[in-house]
This record gives C-alpha cells, structure tokens and sequence, in this order.
C-alpha cells in the first residue's frame, strides 16, 4: 500500500488529529502538505520531523474560511509537486460550551464557515485537479466528521454538531457526484479523542470528566483515528466511497 510519490494535503495539519495523519501518510510514503492557520511554529516542527525520518513536507499556511486562502494554499502545492492525489479534510473548530439560546450570531457565522465552507473549498479545488474531467488521474479525499453529527450535543456545541452533520451530507453527495471521474469521497467520525480540542471549548478537563460514561471507559488516540483515515486514503479502500467511518469506541 506504499503511497510513494503520491501527494497528501491535510489541512489543520500541525496539531491533534491532523498532525497524526501527516505523520503516517509520510510512514506511507506520502509528499506531505501541512496546512496551518496560525501556528507556524507547530507546522515547521511537524515538518523538521518528516523530513528527519526520511520523508517529504512542506508547510502551507492558510485559513480554510477564506476562499482566497485555500486557493492559495492548493497553488502552493502545485508549485511544490505538481499533483494531488490526497486531501484530508481536518480543520476545523468548537466553541465554548453554550445552548443555543446563548449563541451569537458571529458564532454560528464562523462556526460554518470554517467547519462547512472551508470544506467545500477545499474539496472544489481539490476535485479541480484530481478529477479525470478536468485531466486529472483521480485520487481520494476523507472528511473528518464527528460522532456529535449523531446525536447532537444537546447543551454543549449543537452548533458544531450540526456544521458536522452537513459534512455527513457532503461527504455522501460529493462522493456520488464524482464516483465516475477517480475520486473516492469518504468521512471518519470521531468520537472523544483525547486532542487539545477540548481546552479550544473551555472544557481541558473533558476527556477524564467522561470517559468512564464510554463504552470502552477510555478516550480514543489521534493515531487511531489516523490510521482509519489512512485506510480510507489508500487502495485497499478502493470500493469504498460514500462510506462514514465511526471511529468512536461505541458511543
């Protein structure tokens, strides 16, 4: 299943989830693309250490809210490599706690913005170039969901739950649109992984708070949504697209 030569994008690559898949992309053989939005620092560590284990990365700044941004960030790679053959989907954001009734308007704005449009962007500019009707060769493209998207964080984030949703849709609808042009189009939804996302939605204490209410009474690993993503990514998916992949431990 070696990836070598293939060209991976992963956006809110520098930390959490997104740096997992950096990492094992390049174990896989990927060219890696590392997509931050302000932490520069953390991308350039994760790249020094690609590259210190014998792989190749580069770090792509980019807000995926901004449409001017991502179209920037894919011209980078096409400078760089001259092909994409992978997106990962990963950025993303969460709020504080909050019920709706408490939520602004700005909020909700930016909470689809970044968690919905931001992916539709990039998937666009990605199936410009993979796409064999656009003279591409194909190539695979994984959106990372949440577990929330099922049952909808009722007085916690129900506005993340639903930016999550409408990935689930996406992710359904976009791999039907392109299943005869070489792209598979699949989603993870995580469950409590253990990532500084938590203290992104003032709660840094979640993860020990719950994770005795879970089936498996523990928080999953970034590496272990990771790895379904890089499944996902590989040949050994290739009858796989329109597929949702919990990666949850049950919940």
């Amino acid at each position: 299943m070696s990836a070598t030569q293939r060209v991976l994008l992963v956006t809110g690559g520098s930390r959490g989830i997104g740096a997992a898949v950096c990492r094992l992309g390049a174990e896989a053989g990927y060219r890696v693309a590392v997509n931050y939005a302000a932490n520069e620092g953390a991308a350039r560590a994760l790249v020094a250490e690609i590259e210190a284990g014998g792989g190749e990365a580069i770090a792509v700044r980019g807000d995926v809210g901004s449409e001017a941004d991502v179209v920037g960030m894919f011209e980078v790679v096409d400078r760089s490599w001259g092909r994409l053959d992978a997106l990962v989907n990963n950025a993303g954001i969460v709020d504080v706690k909050a019920r709706l009734d408490e939520m602004s308007g700005a909020r909700l704005e930016r909470m689809m913005r970044v968690n919905v449009v931001g992916s539709f962007l990039c998937a666009r500019e990605a199936v410009r170039r993979m796409s064999t009707l656009h003279g591409g060769k194909g190539g695979a493209i994984v959106n990372v969901s949440s577990a929330a998207s099922a049952h909808g964080s009722a007085g916690e984030y129900v506005d993340y739950a639903a930016s999550k949703g409408a990935i689930d849709t996406f992710t359904l609808g976009l791999a039907r649109e392109v299943a005869t042009e070489g792209i598979r189009v699949n989603a993870v939804r995580p469950g409590i992984i253990d990532t500084e996302i938590h203290a992104s939605g003032g709660q840094p204490d979640r993860v020990a708070r719950i994770q005795d209410t879970l089936p498996m009474k523990r928080a999953g690993t970034s590496d272990e949504v990771a790895r379904a993503i890089l499944y996902l990514l590989s040949d050994a998916a290739s009858y796989s697209t329109g597929a949702i992949l919990n990666v949850s431990g049950g919940r």
